[in-house]
């Protein structure tokens, strides 16, 4: 079964970006970006930082903190993580270069 990716408009702390995904991770996609959307207005709201390339580095401090946390072996899939973590990254890093062009 082949895979179709599609760009999807997506809205992290007010940002809008554009993303390649897989039809069938889109789900878990737009999980992960309310998410870490939840995560970077945390910080943003607390009020201690301004910028959003800190925010945002504070918010992955903080998913790799909860990500650390959870016990491996409760039937945690690491390999399949690995590989979302991989696709996402890839998709962030496409969205972010192509937001580059634009400032």
């Amino acid at each position: 079964m082949s895979s179709t990716t599609k760009t999807l408009e997506i809205k992290i702390l007010d940002r809008e970006l554009r993303v390649a995904c897989p039809d069938e991770e889109r789900g878990e996609l737009l999980d992960a970006v309310a998410y870490l959307d939840r995560k970077m207005r945390e910080i943003r709201d607390a009020g201690k930082i301004v910028s959003v390339e800190r925010i945002a580095i504070m918010a992955a401090l903080n998913i790799t903190h909860e990500l650390l946390s959870v016990k491996i072996g409760r039937g945690f899939d690491l390999a399949d993580f690995k590989r979302r973590m991989s696709i996402m990254e890839t998709a962030i890093n496409e969205a972010l270069a192509e937001q580059d062009t634009l400032f």
